[in-house]
């Protein structure tokens, strides 16, 4: 059976998770720059959304939209 103590010792006590931790680092750094919350906020929205995606998925949602609204207006049927 092992001591539970060293296996506490083994493991090392994170205050949060990594990730959280990094958004907070590169708030306050942004923050330093003269940046204002609401900017860092935006900014690093924007990443993530920029990161997963987002960008390149807007157009084709738009595109179907507006194909959408053309056939609940009649204007194009199936």
């Amino acid at each position: 059976m092992m001591n539970p103590r060293i296996d506490e010792e083994r493991q090392p006590e994170t205050p949060c998770d990594t990730t959280f931790c990094q958004l907070i680092d590169e708030g306050e750094a942004l923050m330093r720059q003269g940046f204002t919350e609401d900017e860092v906020t935006s900014l690093l929205w924007l990443r993530q959304w920029y990161q997963s995606g987002g960008s390149d998925r807007m157009e084709i949602v738009r595109r179907l939209e507006f194909i959408r609204m053309l056939f609940l207006h009649g204007k194009i049927q199936l």
